[in-house]
């Protein structure tokens, strides 16, 4: 991670609402990706898969990035932060998303990263649950690729 805060326990999540949590590491988007993407969810849309075409027709010049394929980018980047940390638990579910807006097209090479402010936090048997806002920041773009309000749980290790 770029910058993270770990927590020692619950309440030093609670403590921490309201503020950036993490900018995790960069990934890149790059073609590959988008055709393994599209052969998942069977959205072939040429803008996504069709280089040659884009580059002609597209006016970005070339491909982009399905917008739910940035968008699932955040489990990654949420496995890879929470996992660290919180290690008192040991799992974690998505619960949904309260708000998602695809803002700025990702180009097939771009570098992304998450920023996460955590919202809320709410105790719930055995684990928490955490609201993040999320912006996924494109390099040398001002404006984001995704803002999404993001619900998870994590639950509390046992024993």
């Amino acid at each position: 991670m770029s910058q993270a805060l770990v927590f020692p326990d619950f309440a030093a999540v609670h403590a921490a609402v309201g503020q950036e949590v993490c900018v995790s590491d960069w990934l890149t988007v790059d073609q590959e990706r988008i055709d393994t993407f599209a052969k998942a969810t069977g959205d072939f849309q040429w803008i996504h898969v069709d280089v040659a075409r884009a580059r002609a027709e597209s006016p970005y010049g070339g491909t982009i990035a399905h917008g739910f394929l940035t968008l699932s980018l955040l489990g990654k980047f949420y496995e890879d932060y929470l996992s660290a940390a919180m290690p008192f638990c040991d799992r974690g579910v998505n619960y949904g998303l309260d708000r998602v807006r695809f803002t700025q097209p990702v180009k097939s090479g771009a570098r992304v990263r998450a920023h996460l402010v955590l919202a809320r936090a709410k105790d719930v048997p055995d684990g928490i649950q955490l609201a993040f806002t999320v912006s996924f920041e494109i390099e040398g773009v001002a404006k984001p690729a995704c803002v999404a309000e993001s619900v998870v749980l994590r639950y509390r290790r046992a024993g």
